[in-house]
């Protein structure tokens, strides 16, 4: 097999020649140096590309954009009146530090922007992008258009209390902005579909399932990005999931969802993963993908240490429905390149007994 053949055969919950081991994106390395070259020939590499083209908000959006110092003011006009976000830049990162909408009144604030699709211009960028990734990696791996879901518009234009304070005070308010959302983000999916993109890998349901709990995840993920999967299959695309945090309670519903593959299925202290227990549940449903810690583990721990979890993980979670990787951090290192090459030995190893 290929290494897309073998991803695709586990993805389907099939039994592939081995167990694909598969690195997500090209963490810190080189993108065009030797080692990255030798991860993507000799693994099974899951490349993420594209991008949201900001199909939430749209691209006739009307803002001013003021910087004094480390501090960056961006005014958003709208027909019911302006909100701001205020971005700090320390040097080293940069990030929000007051967002736009603080209540159910910015909900309509945020939702009186007339909406126009993105542009033709920044939709084609990141489709060459992907097919940029496609074209490179061919049969060696898998890429995948990488796409919020209807929740991470809110999540995106509130704080994380004032987002958590929005589903307790006004969960009526939130409901109809992430609905609004997931119209709009189907309307892209199609999009892309109709541009040949055949795989898509689904971020943001942690927004519900870390912040806010099950029935928010029921309501706001479950129902909503289950139209989304569906529709994605309408094409023949595969729908792959993320979702960090703990997990267990809701893999029921990430199966309901419908979709392909789901990671990173976290072991503890960084999620509550039992992986011998979401094997039981998902088998036959859902491909697990994971769960070695990129940087606690992989990044970390000397080659028979990672040996020996991975084969561990192999003989728990294999040989259908699983592929043995990190937990998309994407902050992996040279050490890390090297003990996934040494799992694909012992891949093989395994799968020729």
């Amino acid at each position: 097999m290929t290494s897309r053949e073998r991803l695709l055969c586990a993805f389907s919950c099939g039994s592939p020649d081995r167990i694909p081991v598969s690195p997500q994106g090209l963490g810190r390395l080189d993108k065009d140096g030797e080692l990255a070259r030798l991860l993507i020939e000799r693994t099974d590499i899951i490349i993420y590309a594209g991008s949201a083209c900001n199909c939430f908000i749209g691209s006739e959006v009307k803002f001013d954009v003021e910087t004094d110092g480390a501090l960056t003011t961006i005014t958003y006009h709208t027909p019911k009146g302006d909100i701001k976000r205020l971005v700090k830049s320390t040097g080293i990162t940069r990030a929000a530090i007051e967002f736009p909408c603080k209540s159910p009144d910015d909900v309509e604030k945020l939702l009186s922007i007339t909406y126009v699709p993105p542009s033709d211009e920044e939709f084609n960028a990141a489709l060459a992008n992907f097919n940029y990734w496609k074209d490179r990696v061919r049969d060696e791996g898998v890429v995948l258009w990488e796409l919020p879901n209807a929740i991470c518009f809110p999540a995106e234009w509130f704080s994380p209390q004032d987002f958590c304070l929005l589903w307790a005070d006004a969960p009526d308010a939130m409901i109809e902005l992430v609905s609004v959302a997931n119209e709009r983000l189907m309307m892209f999916v199609e999009r892309a579909c109709k541009a040949g993109v055949d795989g898509f890998r689904i971020i943001g349901g942690e927004y519900a399932s870390v912040q806010l709990g099950p029935k928010a995840f029921d309501i706001l993920v479950r129902q909503f990005d289950k139209r989304l999967v569906a529709l994605m299959h309408e094409y023949g695309a595969i729908a792959y999931y993320h979702n960090h945090g703990p997990i267990m309670r809701y893999l029921g519903m990430i199966a309901d969802i419908g979709v392909d593959a789901l990671d990173p299925l976290e072991s503890p202290p960084w999620g509550d993963c039992n992986l011998a227990e979401a094997k039981r549940l998902l088998r036959g449903k859902v491909c697990i993908v994971g769960n070695m810690d990129d940087m606690e583990v992989l990044n970390s721990k000397p080659p028979e240490v990672v040996l020996s979890i991975g084969r561990e993980l192999i003989e728990v979670a294999g040989p259908d429905g699983f592929v043995l990787s990190g937990t998309a951090s994407g902050t992996y290192g040279e050490r890390a390149a090297l003990n996934f090459l040494k799992l694909v030995e012992l891949a093989e190893e395994m799968s020729s007994r």
